[in-house]
């Protein structure tokens, strides 16, 4: 009997625990980073743009340092596999949660000299 009590306890604790973290993932809902290849202003802008192209899209910010897109997001209104659709269709290879969406060829061939950055 103090075993089947024993293991209900941990049980509840860990799950309880599995909880806590689950919540501290949801803390900030709407708030992605989406890994974005780019090098410089120009390609800041394009980036930028296409992501505010999304309806529901709040704010997007994006950063050559670190080529992230962090954007904030109503999630009842669009999701990040969109947003990442809209900057690849500008010629912008994306990544996020382990989903590629790449530009093509030719959009990755539109894009100004010192734009072309170098593709996987």
């Amino acid at each position: 009997m103090k075993k089947i009590i024993l293991i209900a306890i941990i049980s509840f604790f860990g799950i309880e625990a599995n909880a806590q973290d689950q919540q501290e993932v949801k803390k900030t809902p709407g708030k992605y980073d989406i890994e974005v290849k780019g090098n410089c202003d120009m390609c800041k802008k394009r980036i930028e743009k296409a992501a505010y192209s999304v309806n529901g899209v709040r704010s997007a910010e994006w950063h050559a340092d670190d080529q992230t897109l962090h954007v904030m997001l109503n999630d009842k209104k669009t999701t990040p596999a969109l947003v990442q659709a809209a900057v690849a269709k500008q010629g912008h290879d994306t990544k996020y949660a382990n989903i590629d969406i790449k530009a093509t060829n030719e959009q990755y061939d539109n894009l100004h000299g010192c734009c072309l950055y170098e593709r996987e």
